[in-house]
């Protein structure tokens, strides 16, 4: 009789525990490799990630810095899942984050520079959304009208608005009283966010909150919703059952550029009180990172976001109170990432053990 053998064989869904043990299981195997290469460079890693964790959730001002850090990831966070429920691989976060800067930058000192509080405020917060939806709806037309790759469109259009940014503050937007450094001149005050004194933790926050709660209610509480899933589960599926699919790709493209356009005016309106240059070290690109593990899941995203805001916290630390490299915590982040995109591929397959075939004995001659 032959031994039984192994094989692979791919499933059309990972298992509910798979599902939720991938995140888990990445963010270990990440945080090892990460204490091989800190043993490598000679440093001992329990020190690190020691210092890593007090430096972001062991004082009142690391935790409220913690929560400064966590709007921005959030509302970028939120816009990009939404995009990769249907399968529209949105990487423009970044740029879209700079537009919505931009355009609430320019309500706050060229279009509304004289109103009160309770008009600037909506105002920047309605032009930083349409800042970012409208470079997010760049990619949008070209996938649905011309089927070009929204990859590389939005990953290429970042380019484009940070440099924006930096022309703007360098040139005719730079503030004449700045003794030569890159930036506008500052908001006026009515144009700040409130700040949870005496913290830096603002009013964002409560619009990265509010963002999860629409979002939850829009996926599941709308036909919208339901389409927007549909689509991302079987495009040919939907667009049989009369779904139109360039509108939708519009609509989300919109909302997802948006929610990134809001992140970027609440960094400029909540924390600089002016566009400058180095706005963002790289909001939008984490944000594809915690969306991606929290599992596209609006509650889940806001815990993710806290998390990792905690990790670029604590990266920071690092050079105060241990003289290593802040780069310590994109390395986490990078690892995260590659592992959580390799247990995506594993947990599509399985293995399987195959029975031994059975030998039917023949009768030989009498």
């Amino acid at each position: 009789m032959a031994s039984p053998s192994f094989y692979i064989e791919r499933q059309p869904t990972a298992s509910r525990l798979v599902t939720i043990l991938l995140p888990i299981v990445s963010l270990f195997f990440a945080l090892l490799l990460g204490a091989v290469v800190l043993l490598a460079a000679g440093h001992d890693p329990l020190a690190v990630y020691s210092a890593m964790y007090n430096g972001a959730f062991g004082s009142t001002n690391g935790l409220a810095e913690t929560l400064v850090k966590t709007i921005p990831l959030l509302l970028a966070a939120l816009g990009v899942s939404i995009a990769f429920r249907m399968l529209l691989w949105n990487i423009g976060a970044e740029g879209q984050l700079h537009l919505g800067a931009i355009f609430a930058t320019g309500t706050a000192l060229y279009l509304l520079p004289s109103a009160p509080s309770y008009v600037i405020i909506p105002a920047m917060v309605l032009a930083g959304f349409i800042g970012g939806a409208l470079w997010g709806l760049v990619p949008g037309v070209l996938r649905a009208y011309f089927k070009v790759n929204e990859i590389i469109t939005s990953l290429m259009l970042n380019y484009v608005a940070i440099l924006l940014s930096e022309y703007l503050v360098h040139g005719p937007w730079k503030n004449p009283q700045g003794f030569g450094f890159p930036g506008t001149a500052t908001f006026p005050e009515a144009a700040w966010l409130p700040r949870l004194l005496p913290t830096r933790v603002h009013l964002g926050l409560l619009f990265g909150i509010i963002a999860a709660i629409v979002l939850f209610v829009i996926l599941r509480r709308t036909v919208w919703g339901y389409e927007i899933r549909v689509i991302g589960e079987n495009e040919r599926a939907a667009r049989y059952a009369g779904m139109n699919i360039a509108r939708n790709i519009l609509l989300v493209m919109v909302l997802s550029g948006g929610l990134a356009g809001i992140a970027g005016m609440s960094e400029v309106s909540g924390i600089a009180h002016q566009l400058q240059r180095n706005l963002s070290p790289g909001y939008g690109y984490t944000a594809i990172i915690v969306a991606w593990l929290a599992k596209l899941n609006p509650w889940v995203i806001v815990l993710v976001s806290f998390l990792f805001a905690g990790l670029l916290v604590g990266g920071d630390q690092l050079q105060v109170s241990m003289g290593l490299p802040a780069a310590i915590a994109p390395m986490l982040q990078g690892t995260i990432l590659f592992f959580l995109l390799g247990g995506e591929v594993l947990a599509r397959y399985r293995i399987r053990l195959r029975a031994p075939e059975r030998r039917v004995a023949t009768p030989g001659p009498k």
